[in-house]
């Protein structure tokens, strides 16, 4: 049992609710939180609404599941930038595939951080054959890297080349393909808000 002190005094990092918005951040439930800790669903309810304060060990194993380290917990909650290193190694890679072949990889530069108003990506294009046509919210820049890269946007294909950038309003459907021979290479930057086009209808 804590004394009151000590408990005033843990209350103030606010731990539990640092907890809740990193899962809620991660699209986690519950009781998916408590499979990669091994906690369960009620004890991690009972962290989060300030009623446990977890040991060091059982915060570790959290904060392992959201890629931060203890001082993220440790420093007043008006104080805690929002940061996040992420080391090449840890990027995590995933494949965009039709019928099963990929058309392009993306590696994300800033997964650890919840809440965050742009996703940023590293992607790799290896097909001349455009991606599937999608759509979301708020506005994209791309910058290539390496080779050439096709934007097909709005019934127009925009030819881009090494060191090249474009930005559009991503509500429009959009699809990429690799332009040349070698894999196309690009820094994509992705905002969650609303582009200036959403801004004028809402208006």
């Amino acid at each position: 049992m804590l004394s009151d002190s000590l408990s005033e005094g843990l209350e103030a990092y606010g731990i539990g609710p640092a907890i809740r918005e990193l899962r809620i951040g991660k699209n986690l439930g519950l009781e998916q939180l408590g499979k990669h800790t091994g906690l369960s669903a009620g004890m991690l309810s009972k962290i989060e609404r300030g009623h446990v304060f977890p040991t060091l060990p059982t915060l570790l194993r959290i904060s392992m599941v959201f890629g931060v380290g203890l001082d993220y917990f440790f420093q007043p909650a008006e104080e805690k930038p929002a940061l996040a290193v992420v080391r090449k190694e840890d990027r995590l890679r995933m494949p965009n595939t039709t019928e099963g072949r990929p058309k392009f990889h993306f590696e994300s530069l800033d997964f650890p951080v919840p809440d965050r108003c742009i996703e940023s990506y590293l992607a790799e294009f290896s097909s001349a054959v455009p991606t599937e046509p999608h759509t979301h919210a708020g506005a994209e820049m791309i910058y290539v890297i390496q080779g050439s890269l096709n934007i097909h946007i709005h019934g127009d294909v925009h030819a881009l080349e090494e060191g090249d950038s474009m930005y559009f309003d991503s509500h429009f459907e959009h699809t990429y393909s690799r332009a040349g021979e070698a894999n196309s290479i690009a820094l994509v930057v992705v905002s969650k808000g609303s582009s200036m086009r959403d801004q004028r209808v809402n208006t």
